[in-house]
C-alpha cells in the first residue's frame, strides 16, 4: 500500500480537503493522512467554508485537528504533496531536498484562506488528485 501526506500552510483548508478526496477516489486503497509546515493552525478543525465546499460536492470527512508534519511523518510516508511554491521550498529545506516532495499540480493552488475562492481549489485539488490517482495506478 502506497502513503500519501498532503501538507499545506495550516492544515486546515488545502491539504485536508485533498486528504479527503483522494481518500473518497481512492476507496481506502492508500493511506492517507495531512499535515502543515507551520504551528499556525495546531489542533484546529477543518476551516468552515473548506467543510462546505466539500458538503457541497459530497465528499465525506471526519473531525480534523490541524497538526505539523514531523520527521516520523516525513519517515513514514512514501509520497509528500504540497500545493505551491511555498510549501514546495519549506518541505525541502525541511527534509534534505527529498524527491518524495512533490506539487499536487505543475502551477500553484492558491490558499482560499487568502483568496476567498474555496470552490476554485476544490476544483484545482480535484484534478490533482485525480492525475495523482491515474500516476499511482501506473507505477
Amino acid at each position: 500500500m502506497k502513503s500519501i501526506l498532503f501538507v499545506c500552510h495550516g492544515n486546515i483548508c488545502r491539504s485536508p480537503m485533498a486528504e479527503y478526496i483522494m481518500k473518497y477516489l481512492t476507496d481506502g486503497k492508500y493511506n492517507i493522512s495531512s499535515r502543515s509546515t507551520t504551528n499556525d493552525e495546531i489542533g484546529n478543525d477543518i476551516y468552515p467554508p473548506t467543510k462546505e465546499v466539500l458538503d457541497n460536492h459530497n465528499i465525506p470527512y471526519n473531525k480534523h485537528v490541524a497538526k505539523k508534519i514531523t520527521m516520523d511523518d516525513f519517515n513514514n510516508f512514501d509520497l509528500i504533496v504540497c500545493f505551491d511554491e511555498e510549501n514546495y521550498r519549506d518541505l525541502k529545506r525541511m527534509f534534505n531536498d527529498s524527491n518524495k516532495i512533490i506539487k499536487l499540480l505543475p502551477y500553484d493552488i492558491d490558499d482560499p484562506w487568502y483568496t476567498r475562492e474555496f470552490e476554485r481549489c476544490f476544483n484545482e485539488t480535484y484534478e490533482g488528485c485525480l492525475k495523482l490517482k491515474d500516476d499511482l495506478n501506473n507505477l
